[in-house]
């Protein structure tokens, strides 16, 4: 585990962001830890958070000329991103988002900054369903860029709706890396390192086994 995912994660832990205990997910599943990307609701909190997809993007190693936020949750993701990157990493990178509806008026259009153009780098919170990946190869393709790969905080690595992950179902139907900077596995690990709690090691562990990829 990078230095970068261990801070994140006690970052994550001491705002609630991500929470360890019994909840019930969407799917109906009853699972012992929840991710809320929500929680990093202020300037301090978001600026950690895109200093770790900062470092998840240079990690990685990704060839991209541009940063495209899906409305909503994307949006602030690509714009803090882009200044971590400035900031930090010395890379100047221009962003892009999406409006829910095209404007008709002003300056028009469906896409708010730089013009979608060369490679272009989706950043999004989570991955569930891939549809909010689908719209924005859409939209991507549309304006004659290439999507290049998408950028999630977390991999839940858990089965869907068939043998494989929401991540999996992705790469696979779109032909993209994902890049993650957090998974179930990093989770794991680091219970294991912080030995905070043999029990909930065990039900993580569990968890994994029951519904892991």
């Amino acid at each position: 585990m990078h230095d970068y995912q261990r801070d994140l994660l006690q970052f994550a832990t001491e705002i609630g962001a991500l929470r360890f205990g019994a909840f019930t997910l969407k799917s109906g599943r009853h699972s012992p830890y929840f991710f809320n990307a929500g929680q990093f609701a202020s300037g301090q909190r978001l600026a950690r958070l895109a200093q770790a997809y900062a470092h998840g993007i240079q990690a990685a190693g990704i060839d991209f000329d541009v940063l495209y936020g899906p409305a909503y949750k994307g949006i602030p993701l690509a714009a803090a991103t882009a200044v971590l990157l400035a900031t930090e990493h010395g890379r100047d990178t221009p962003y892009a988002f999406n409006r829910k509806e095209t404007k008709d008026h002003g300056e028009g259009g469906l896409i708010v900054g730089t013009p979608l153009a060369g490679r272009v780098l989706i950043i999004d919170d989570v991955i569930t369903a891939g549809t909010s990946v689908r719209e924005s190869v859409d939209i991507i393709r549309a304006a004659g860029a290439i999507p290049v790969g998408v950028v999630i905080a977390l991999d839940r690595q858990e089965r869907g709706q068939s043998t494989q992950s929401a991540v999996q179902d992705v790469e696979a139907q779109f032909g993209l890396p994902v890049i993650s900077l957090l998974t179930m596995a990093d989770l794991i690990a680091y219970l294991e390192e912080t030995q905070m709690d043999s029990g909930l090691l065990d039900a993580m562990r569990t968890y994994r086994t029951t519904y892991g990829i």
